[in-house]
Order: C-alpha cells, then structure tokens, then sequence
C-alpha cells in the first residue's frame, strides 16, 4: 500500500476538502482519464482497491498512472480510551481529493476497455467520479 517513508509532523490537523482542485486537474500522461466530481478523502487501501480491478480488468496490458498520493495521517484513539490523554496515535493516511482531481490515468487500451476499467474502479472510490478523455 501507499505510505510516504518520512513526515514533516507526526500529526498534522485535519486536510481540508473545500475547493476546487487547481493543479492536478488535467490530464498529463496517458489518453484516458478518472476525474473526480466531488471533494473527499481517498485511503491508501481504496486507491489500491481501484489500482487492481482496473490492472485485473485490462488483463495487465496497457499502462495506468496514479496521480494522487496519500501523504496525509489520520489519527485515531483506542475505543476504550476515556476522554483526554492527547491526540491519538497515526492510523491510516489519506488523500484530499477536490472536484476537478485527476485520480487515474490510463493508455494503451481501447476506449471500450478504459470506460469499462475506469467505471469499476469508480466504484471502488468514496467520491463520484466521471470518464474523462485527452483532446
């Protein structure tokens, strides 16, 4: 799974979601590409979730990109901790997606294969997302 090697801070505040994205959000690599339509976070596991239906469903021809990266911790306490006793310990990492994010990139399949890949990888993401192809 994704996670970056070194962090800045243990334990950042929360990412924040509003606004539209405004780097990222063309599509730089291959001729298709997920664009997300609404703002959220998106877990290491779910990006990997996506990443495998897609690569699975293209029978591992062609090439995909990932253009997000979850650089974000999470924190979490225990459920029997009581209240108080500081912030709790990194749990997960996480992506801020916005609308307008490019999350997936893909090339060299046809259009029928990429709408089909791309849809099933869609479904495995927390934000809506749309089809999205190069000019």
């Amino acid at each position: 799974m994704l996670a970056p090697k070194k962090l800045k801070r243990r334990k950042p505040h929360r990412p924040d979601v509003r606004g539209v994205a405004t780097s990222g959000n063309y599509i730089a690599f291959g001729k298709f590409g997920l664009k997300a339509t609404t703002g959220g976070w998106i877990d290491a596991k779910q990006i990997e979730s996506a990443r495998r239906v897609m690569t699975r469903y293209i029978k591992r021809g062609g090439k995909i990109w990932i253009r997000i990266f979850p650089h974000s911790p999470i924190t979490a306490k225990g459920s029997q901790s009581t209240m108080g006793g500081g912030k709790g310990v990194p749990d997960h990492y996480v992506a801020v997606v916005r609308p307008g994010n490019i999350i997936f990139e893909m090339d060299g399949v046809t259009s029928i294969q990429d709408k089909e890949a791309m849809e099933l990888a869609g479904f495995k993401l927390p934000v809506r997302t749309r089809l999205i192809e190069k000019d």
